[in-house]
C-alpha cells in the first residue's frame, strides 16, 4: 500500500446494526454483549474493521440515528462498561472499531 493511501481504502469493513445482531439476554433486542460474543465469528471472516451502527442514546424515532447523547449508551444496548469491552475485544482480534 502506498503511504499516501489512507488504511481504510484497502480494510474489509462489517456493519453491525446493533439493534437486530445478536441477542444475548433474551429481551428480544441485540446488545453489546452479543456482538462481543460474535467477535471470534466477525474476525474469522477476514475483517479489518467493525463498523457499529448509533448506540448511543436516542428517543429511537428513526432507529437511533437520531442521537439524544453523545455520551451515553442506549440502556438497551448495554453499559459504557460493556462498549469499554468490546473496543478492547475488537482491538485484541487485530481489528479497529469505528462507530
Amino acid at each position: 500500500m502506498n503511504p499516501s493511501t489512507p488504511w481504510w481504502s484497502s480494510s474489509v469493513v462489517y456493519q453491525v446494526y446493533p439493534r437486530s445482531f445478536a441477542d444475548s439476554d433474551g429481551d428480544g433486542y441485540g446488545d453489546v454483549r452479543g456482538i462481543i460474543d460474535h467477535l471470534d465469528h466477525i474476525a474469522g471472516l477476514g475483517v479489518d474493521v467493525v463498523w457499529l451502527s448509533p448506540i448511543f442514546a436516542s428517543p429511537q424515532d428513526d432507529n437511533g440515528y437520531d442521537i439524544a447523547d453523545y455520551q451515553a449508551i442506549d440502556p438497551m444496548f448495554g453499559t459504557l462498561a460493556d462498549v469499554d469491552e468490546l473496543t478492547e475485544a475488537v482491538h485484541a482480534r487485530g481489528m479497529k472499531l469505528v462507530m
